[in-house]
């Protein structure tokens, strides 16, 4: 059991690491979301969660349970939910503005932002830098 949960947070790392290096603003987001679902799974994980004991000390209980990785993960829960929310808007602002869902800026080496992407939205790509057209 132990090598299934370590194996699914191993997974869900580098699934959200290889979407976050994604070029596009949607994988990125579900990207971040992986990355915080795999941390949340590592603070279950490290809490040695057991069934049938109370979360707090009582004189009739065998053991409990140490309630702070549950308190982590709930905490973690409400952050990742606001950071998805204000990446999403971030992300849907920038689409607006720009046209495309590009992560890089245009004119940088990647071969998806074009200047055709522009030129669809009536506005002018972004100087290129270095050499052509600009101040010694």
């Amino acid at each position: 059991m132990e090598f299934l949960v370590a194996s699914a947070i191993g997974v869900m790392t580098a699934a959200g690491i290889y979407m976050v290096l994604r070029a596009r603003t949607f994988p990125v987001v579900i990207g971040l979301s992986l990355l915080t679902y795999a941390t949340n799974l590592f603070l279950f994980a490290t809490g040695r969660l057991a069934i049938g004991r109370p979360p707090v000390i009582s004189a009739d209980a065998a053991g409990y349970i140490d309630p702070l990785p549950q308190a982590l993960v709930l905490t973690a829960i409400v952050i990742s939910f606001g950071m998805t929310a204000v990446v999403v808007v971030m992300a849907l602002r920038a689409y607006l503005e720009t046209g495309n869902d590009h992560v890089d800026l245009p004119g940088d080496a990647s071969p998806e932002a074009t200047e055709d992407d522009w030129k669809l939205r009536g506005r002018k790509p972004a100087p290129a830098r270095g050499g052509r057209g600009g101040r010694a």
